[in-house]
């Protein structure tokens, strides 16, 4: 608390307010100096509340003060409570509540100077909504809102200006060197005037040329128009056609196609893409990554000779070499029973790869069909510009259409083929490959063991009978399977079928009747939904009267409020006058002398008696200057009359003295002679 009135001192002694306080006499401040001295301060933030407070009532300075601390966003400790005696303590000014709110101003004097100026042109003032209905004042509630918003986005260009730091003398520097172009541009100009007065019909050409300027602008302004208003039409003629075709197909599709089919294709698709995301795609960005990096390992790395690469391509045949070595051994070391294994392992590895294949073959179909799609929209577009070019009708279109369509359906069941012959004709060629190393490696085998037992083929013979029939076995076995799933499958989507459409027909039914029902509700609720709605302005009404009534009387309560703080604060200093009276009859009526004296009563008889004994001597003095005042007046007069007369003497002996100088006055006989 020292720490907290010892800076407020400092502060206040401070400029602007020049106090001259210490910690005695401020703590010495009665309430209403307190009052005035925090009226001083917020007057200083702001200039509106520079206000003598012995002027104003205590409820409007204590209104004033909360007004303006409210908009400077002071928070008072404590809880509601607290809040009522913060309010009570402001009216009555108690030291515990204004000393902390001069210490709370004098801290950010410049922070809150700023605050009040812009609370001055940011406050909104509430206008009800019932006034807002009307169209002036919501057009000037309006333009009032624009304004402060135009006015916050000055004041943020004017701090940030502040804060940008632009010199001065750059800005003179700019400034000057603007000026020097301006008189240089107008020194060209003069010479050029000159230059034309001489050319006869000058003016006309100045004219002329003026015009042309004028007219050029305008012809780039109106070329510029036409090539944007080009744009703008091929774009719209573009997305117009696009829609178009997307409507015929979409027609298309629901006329010729079936809720089956449809879903067939969207679960078609829906794999496809599926495939694309899961596998393809994360694939190639895996083996682009690697290409990447390896790319850019080769290039980090310095530039490479012929030497090099040899040596590279030498290392590239050895680890090659390796590498089929290790499969040949790996196939050496297989086992009979890990034969199946490796089957459906080619056979897997084989599906896979034509499964990569036909989903490229198809992004590939889908970007042809795209961009087969955006030519076809260039060359209507072209047709549709040319003149005198034959259009087809539309029964040779669609003829064409169809044609186009089947030679395209046959295009790609060969493209198919042809992909499909290509991946197993790879396959083929590789299996062959590995079966070839792998025979031969058996037969060495086979020859070597057979030599030593003396059956060769025996062994090899019968192996290959097993297990081809092993396979076959299989393979039979696998077809049946598929066949009976297929058939069971066929047989419950039929059923399945079947079920849903007689399940379907009295759900229809149901919602014909369902669909009457909505109607009627509709124009029940359309009906109650007009009920409600003169219900609803009825209770607006009512209500906005209610809140008038309930503003009226918050205002009546806080005017009450406010008579009650007057009223309390009065009788708080009437106690306290009340106090000092009975202390005073108990002083006067003390036997004790002393205490007697100490009385206001018995001081105040004392300086009475002393005023009327002084007041007796002044009126003896001023009887006894009466009596003389006419003596001393005649004699006052006398004096002047004597300073005159000495005054005059003086100057007739200057004068003597100055005639003197000049020559010597002799009187004889009663004449005067002047001797030179």
């Amino acid at each position: 608390m020292g720490d907290q009135i010892q800076f407020i001192v400092e502060k206040l002694n401070q400029e602007p307010f020049r106090k001259n306080y210490n910690l005695i006499s401020f703590d010495s401040l009665e309430s209403l100096q307190l009052l005035q001295l925090l009226s001083d301060v917020l007057g200083e933030i702001d200039p509106k509340h520079a206000v003598d407070i012995r002027e104003e009532l205590p409820e409007q300075t204590a209104k004033r003060m909360l007004n303006l601390l409210g908009i400077l966003k002071y928070k008072p400790p404590g809880t509601v409570s607290d809040l009522s005696a913060f309010r009570q303590g402001l009216v009555t000014g108690s030291k515990t509540v204004i000393h902390p709110v001069l210490h709370w101003l004098l801290q950010r004097t410049s922070e809150l100077r700023t605050r009040a100026y812009l609370a001055r042109f940011l406050v909104k003032l509430e206008v009800p909504a019932e006034f807002l209905q009307d169209d002036t004042v919501a057009d000037f509630n309006k333009q009032y809102e624009e304004l402060m918003e135009a006015f916050k986005n000055l004041h943020k260009e004017h701090e940030q200006l502040k804060i940008s730091g632009l010199s001065t003398a750059e800005i003179r520097r700019d400034i000057g060197a603007m000026e020097e172009e301006k008189d240089q541009l107008a020194k060209r100009v003069e010479r050029l005037k000159k230059r034309v007065e001489t050319v006869q019909n000058h003016q006309r050409m100045l004219e002329i040329a003026r015009q042309l300027r004028l007219e050029k602008e305008r012809e780039e302004s109106l070329a510029q128009q036409k090539q944007e208003q080009k744009s703008q039409l091929f774009h719209v003629e573009q997305k117009l056609q696009r829609a178009q075709v997307q409507l015929k197909e979409m027609q298309q599709m629901v006329a010729d196609s079936k809720p089956d089919s449809l879903m067939k294709k969207l679960e078609e698709e829906m794999n496809f893409n599926s495939y694309l995301v899961t596998e393809k795609i994360p694939r190639e960005v895996e083996s682009k990554k690697t290409s990447v990096y390896f790319l850019q390992k080769v290039v980090a790395e310095p530039a490479m000779t012929q030497a090099d690469l040899t040596a590279l391509e030498s290392e590239r045949d050895e680890v090659n070499a390796e590498i089929n070595q290790l499969i040949e051994k790996r196939m050496i070391k297989y086992e009979p029973t890990d034969s199946k294994f490796s089957m459906y392992r080619q056979q897997a590895s084989i599906i896979s790869r034509k499964k990569e294949a036909k989903a490229e073959e198809l992004q590939a179909a889908k970007e042809e069909m795209s961009s087969l799609e955006r030519q076809m929209e260039q060359k209507s577009s072209q047709a549709h510009e040319l003149e005198g070019s034959e259009v087809l009708t539309e029964d040779e279109f669609k003829q064409y259409v169809s044609k186009l369509r089947s030679k395209n359906t046959f295009y790609k069941k060969k493209r198919l083929e042809i992909a499909e012959i290509t991946a197993e004709f790879g396959i083929l060629q590789r299996t062959e490959e590995l079966l070839r190393q792998r025979h031969e490696a058996i037969q060495q085998q086979l020859q070597a063991t057979e030599e030593k037992k003396g059956i060769s083929g025996y062994s090899y013979t019968q192996e290959e009978l097993e297990r081809v029939s092993a396979v076959k076995s299989e393979m039979d076995e696998v077809k049946g399977q598929t066949l009976d799933n297929m058939s069971e499958m066929v047989k419950k989507l039929n059923a399945m079928v079947a079920e849903k459409k007689a399940s379907l027909a009295p759900v229809i039914k149901e919602l014909r009747q369902l669909r009457q029902n909505c109607q009627e509700l509709t124009q029940e609720c359309d009906e109650k939904k007009i009920q409600y709605d003169s219900c609803a302005a009825g209770l607006e009404t009512n209500c906005s009267a209610l809140e008038q009534e309930v503003k009226g009387l918050l205002e009546e309560c806080a005017q009450e409020e406010s008579n009650y703080h007057y009223i309390n604060c009065m009788k708080r200093s009437l106690e306290i006058q009340l106090q000092r009276a009975k202390e005073e009859m108990k002083a006067y009526m003390s036997p004790d002398p002393q205490e007697r004296r100490r009385a206001a009563r018995e001081q105040y008889t004392r300086i009475i008696l002393e005023q009327e004994n002084l007041g007796k001597k002044l009126r003896e003095k001023q009887k006894v200057v009466r009596e003389s005042h006419g003596p001393n007046m005649k004699q006052m007069k006398m004096w002047q009359d004597f300073e005159q007369l000495m005054e005059c003497k003086r100057e007739c002996f200057l004068k003597q003295q100055n005639q003197a100088a000049i020559g010597q006055i002799i009187q004889e006989g009663g004449k005067d002679r002047l001797v030179l």
